[in-house]
């Protein structure tokens, strides 16, 4: 690990500036930048947003959520790639603090805008401003969500879309006439997170899992009491009080003073309702793009339109060679665009109305799916008269395997992506074993039997200053591996599988330009043979998705198999139960980067881990004080400590690389 201050050195240096810390503190300006711009954006995107707490009904049923400027969800961002993104953060949340991460930017040059709390960033405290500021630097479909505790999961979320500019164009532009749609997934608790999480956090039989959600939502929307569509006995399998929501008989309901003027419980047909029916008007006879994206807390999601193919043609703002489907999966965290052609002619049975349906897999379901409404502007009928589509099912694991393993990188274009580059060096290979483990009689989940906690300095400000021996434990870095004999299909209390678990802060060092190998290695929970399917994400990066397989990974077996020939680009990715799956990234971006599961009470409860690249670069780093007030920083008045130059990496030497790809 890099060079730190002493515990006496620490000291020292407070005692010198506890005089002068007050003053700074009181001279620091109430909102920051984040980051300069960079040099010549295309355009400023500029916005100011108040976060607060809200009274909002998503599915026709009244809770407090997290909102920006008044609603939910977040307003939507749409720049142009080169584009300076600038969103001033007001934190009206009272009695917590907030960030916001922008997934899917990778934050060149400006990590600590990454918006990430102890890791890029110190959180923004009630009554403070934060201003981010980064360049959108690529096309695609990408979201923003909270970051802070478990704030997500309260709604704070929103899209983000990045348009190609007219030099740069998309692949698969030419091939879509009908515009763009844009559909944001979600599911809602009507627990609030702070229940949830402290129902996460008791020991042993105490511990409280948050269990399914209420509600899947579309851009914000849902029906919890009723079904938009017919009710059919697959729903009823689901929840045996299933009911069809009323039309045309609401006005009673539509004009309660209390339950609808003043709770917006108002049911989806009521005029201003916020749980009123998503409905996509488009014409028929044209392409559409549809862009998806997932910001689950918890669920995996199929997608379907009624009578209409799907072409996927981008994931996670990559092109990937496209391919044709009726319905897709996508796992918190993922995004994708997908060529919707209208070609469906009007029928008795379909007027030219149709259900998109959305359910939930990977997870035995107690939620309903949700729906929305395709119509063409020639429709006999404002809505479907058909049955919503029924989702797959949710156990059928190697059907969504077969729809993962299709996403191939586009070829032959000059847009596709960059070719991983061949081992033909040092290889770090990382090896991460995905396990439920106790700690304290507290349920965990670990990578390598360590579960992480994140410290209250944020590490990209214990490197910058040089406090990593303060800020957290720098004696060593987290596991590369795990034991050899570890039996990942026996629970973690069986004798073969039992080493020491624990609670740590440590962090992965990868030098500058290193190539990384991460094997993602899916095990037995703490119940045997239940392993679960999980969706990884890499802040500051996108990565090769090299392969999966079945079992525990073999190197000298499975390292010769990876796909060096097209492998896609993405920046989440998933682990199928009892498998392996193999990405690859270049360590060129110096900064502090989390790597976790996407599903919100996994994260909460340790399933992720820290990367900090280029340790040599980072008092190259132009970063604000004032994004790093806090923890050791704060208590050793940080505007008088200089940024540490050249720290000396003490990490340990990578692991031997696996022999080269064919």
């Amino acid at each position: 690990m890099a060079k730190a201050h002493t515990s006496d050195q620490l000291a020292v240096v407070q005692q010198l500036l506890l005089c002068c810390t007050l003053v700074v503190a009181l001279a620091a300006p109430a909102t920051s930048a984040a980051s300069a711009p960079a040099p010549g954006p295309a355009e400023v995107k500029k916005v100011t947003w108040d976060v607060e707490y809200i009274m909002w009904a998503p599915d026709c049923q009244q809770r407090v959520m997290i909102g920006i400027n008044g609603t939910f969800p977040g307003p939507t961002i749409t720049a142009r790639a080169g584009d300076l993104v600038s969103v001033t953060v007001n934190n009206k949340l009272h009695t917590e603090g907030v960030v916001i991460h922008w997934h899917g930017m990778r934050q060149v040059g400006t990590p600590w805008a990454d918006g990430t709390a102890s890791i890029s960033q110190c959180a923004i405290n009630p009554g403070e401003s934060f201003t981010y500021e980064f360049v959108a630097d690529k096309p695609g479909t990408f979201f923003y969500h909270g970051h802070f505790g478990m704030q997500r999961a309260a709604g704070l979320y929103g899209s983000l879309i990045v348009e190609a500019t007219a030099e740069q164009g998309e692949p698969y532009r030419k091939d879509y006439d009908g515009g763009e749609l844009n559909m944001l997934l979600s599911d809602w608790y009507h627990e609030n997170v702070y229940a949830q999480a402290a129902g996460l956090e008791r020991k042993d039989k105490h511990f409280q899992w948050i269990g399914e959600p209420q509600t899947i939502l579309i851009n914000g929307r849902g029906q919890y009491e009723c079904m938009l569509g017919k009710v059919t006995k697959y729903h009823r399998g689901i929840d045996r009080y299933a009911k069809t929501c009323v039309r045309g008989k609401e006005a009673k309901l539509c004009g309660d003073k209390d339950r609808c003027l003043m709770r917006s419980e108002c049911g989806p047909y009521c005029p201003k309702s916020q749980c009123a029916p998503v409905v996509f008007d488009v014409e028929p006879g044209k392409t559409y793009r549809l862009r998806i994206a997932s910001t689950t807390t918890l669920s995996a999601l199929n997608l379907q339109v009624e009578g209409h193919s799907l072409t996927v043609v981008e994931a996670d703002g990559n092109p990937v060679e496209p391919f044709t489907v009726k319905d897709i999966d996508i796992y918190s965290g993922e995004s994708y665009s997908v060529l919707l052609t209208t070609n469906q002619m009007p029928t008795f049975y379909r007027p030219g109305a149709f259900w998109i349906s959305v359910g939930v897999i990977g997870r035995r379901p107690k939620t309903l799916p949700a729906t929305a409404v395709l119509r063409y502007t020639n429709s006999k009928l404002q809505w479907p008269s058909s049955v919503p589509p029924e989702t797959p099912a949710w156990d059928d694991i190697e059907r969504s395997k077969s729809f993962t393993y299709r996403i191939k990188a586009l070829k032959n274009n000059d847009a596709a992506t960059p070719a991983p580059p061949a081992p033909k060096r040092a290889t770090r290979t990382i090896v991460m074993l995905n396990r439920q483990i106790l700690v304290g009689e507290h349920v965990k989940w670990a990578i390598n039997n360590v579960s992480l906690t994140l410290p209250a300095t944020p590490y990209l400000g214990a490197y910058f200053y040089g406090l990593q021996g303060s800020a957290f434990d720098a004696t060593d870095e987290a596991p590369s591996g795990f034991p050899d004999d570890y039996n990942i299909r026996a629970p973690p209390a069986a004798k073969e599988n039992s080493y020491k678990a624990r609670l740590s802060d440590r962090v992965y060092e990868l030098p500058d330009g290193a190539l990384v190998d991460v094997v993602l290695q899916n095990a037995d929970m703490l119940t045997e043979t239940v392993s679960e399917t999980h969706p990884w994400h890499l802040h500051g990066h996108d990565f090769w998705v090299m392969g999966y397989g079945d079992g525990r990974y073999d190197a000298k077996k499975d390292f010769p198999k990876l796909n060096t020939d097209n492998p896609p680009l993405r920046n989440t990715v998933v682990v199928f139960p009892h498998g392996w799956t193999v990405l690859r990234f270049v360590a060129d971006n110096p900064g502090a980067w989390a790597f976790h599961c996407h599903i919100e009470p996994h994260l909460h409860m340790g399933m992720g881990a820290v990367f900090i690249e280029g340790v040599d670069k980072m008092h190259d780093l132009n970063v604000p004080g004032e994004a790093m007030m806090c923890g050791v920083i704060r208590t050793a008045a940080a505007v008088h400590l200089t940024p540490a130059r050249r720290p000396r990496s003490t990490a340990l030497a990578p692991a031997q690389a696996p022999a080269p790809a064919p």
